[in-house]
């Protein structure tokens, strides 16, 4: 790795560090080595910033090893510092004490592209049809079918009578809060429904 390239790494590990800072750290077996202290704060705070993220997303983002990625998340994770679901072939990452069982399993959805264009556009539009669906996601009719029923069986969307999404003060919120995280399409629509969220102080 150059140096150039070490630099860039460090930089945004501290920057994410300064953001995870503010949860209480033990030192790892006693280390006082800065570089593996950024490396778990800049967890704590990619994960607060992007909560829900996988374990290939995690290492990638942060530009970090398999092993150094695995060996500290399982410290953070027997520490309760952050907590892990597992989502299908996915294991997600979340901080600990955050987020609702419904709010984990909205986060996983909403970090897959498909599910989550679907969803903007039901909140968009409530009356939106299955071609409008595969459309907004540029899928097929069946891709969005495969969809449609794993929603409906995660919680997050009520088929009978017409497609509805469930809770969708709940999916605002997440989306809204998190905008930055999904993307430019998220955030286009943060700036639309921004008026419909309220923050809890």
């Amino acid at each position: 790795m150059s140096d150039r390239v070490d630099e860039e790494k460090r930089a945004m590990l501290r920057r994410f560090a300064a953001l995870g800072a503010a949860v209480p750290f033990a030192r790892l077996d006693g280390s006082d080595d800065e570089s593996r202290s950024d490396v778990r704060d800049a967890l704590v705070g990619y994960l607060s910033t992007t909560p829900g993220a996988h374990f290939s997303k995690v290492r990638d983002d942060l530009r970090l090893g398999t092993g150094e990625t695995q060996h500290h998340l399982d410290k953070l994770l027997s520490e309760g510092v952050v907590l892990s679901r597992r989502d299908g072939d996915y294991r997600r990452f979340f901080p600990a004490r955050r987020f609702s069982a419904f709010e984990q399993v909205a986060l996983g959805y909403l970090r897959r592209d498909t599910p989550r264009k679907m969803l903007l556009e039901l909140l968009r539009d409530p009356g939106a049809t299955g071609v409008q669906l595969a459309e907004a996601a540029d899928v097929s009719t069946a891709t969005v079918s495969s969809y449609r029923k794993q929603l409906e069986d995660a919680g997050l969307l009520a088929t009978e009578g017409g497609l509805a999404v469930e809770r969708p003060e709940t999916l605002i919120m997440l989306l809204v809060r998190y905008a930055d995280s999904f993307g430019t399409e998220t955030i286009a629509f943060a700036s639309e429904a921004d008026d419909l969220v309220v923050y809890n102080a």
